[in-house]
């Protein structure tokens, strides 16, 4: 999938190629790197560029699910491979560069939620505003989930993306989010049980 913005600094792009040219400041490399192995900044394009390929996809389409449409979904992965890129070299271990790019798309996600409600503090049962194309893009038996899902409060639709979406742990969450394990898990069962609800009366 090509991820885009409308942003003219970040045109459309295949693979990694908007990361190399939009990135701007490469991360400095060690005096020792060319020694040991490729330069810094090579292996931070392949460090990217896998994670790109691997896990791309499935960041978009839980945007998707947050943001309600895809071509914002789109803008919003991009701009957290772009800061990955950018700050690859502040990271203590490329380890962490999968958890960093979640925390940025969820956290992107909320700034285009504030960004909609300029006037009006963000609110915990702000509602996804899916959009036709969106909507058209769903299977018929997944277009009840879709709505049901996108009236649950912000949080309950974050753990719901991040658990059944991109299949993560309630740790592995709970980090994503910046919140504790027992919050996941007492916000998963609220959120299941209100989507349920909400599945029942749409029948």
């Amino acid at each position: 999938m090509t991820i885009g913005t409308s942003d003219e600094r970040h045109p459309r792009r295949g693979g990694m190629e908007f990361a190399a040219e939009a990135a701007g400041d490469r991360p400095e490399t060690a005096s020792g790197d060319q020694a040991e192995g490729p330069p810094l900044e090579d292996r931070a394009d392949r460090l990217v560029a896998d994670l790109y390929r691997d896990h791309g996809l499935s960041l978009v389409r839980v945007a998707l699910l947050l943001v309600g449409d895809k071509q914002t979904a789109e803008d919003v992965v991009q701009e957290a491979f772009i800061g990955l890129y950018r700050g690859l070299h502040r990271l203590s271990s490329p380890d962490k560069a999968l958890a960093y790019l979640r925390a940025s798309v969820v956290n992107g996600c909320r700034s285009v939620h504030r960004a909609r409600r300029p006037f009006l503090q963000p609110s915990a049962n702000e509602q996804t505003a899916w959009s036709a194309e969106s909507v058209a893009m769903a299977r018929e038996d997944s277009r009840l989930t879709l709505r049901a899902i996108a009236r649950l409060p912000r949080r309950s639709r974050e753990v719901l993306a991040l658990r059944y979406y991109l299949d993560l742990s309630d740790p592995e969450i709970a980090r994503a989010l910046g919140v504790s394990r027992g919050t996941v898990s007492s916000t998963a069962s609220r959120a299941l049980v209100a989507l349920a609800r909400e599945l029942k009366e749409e029948l």
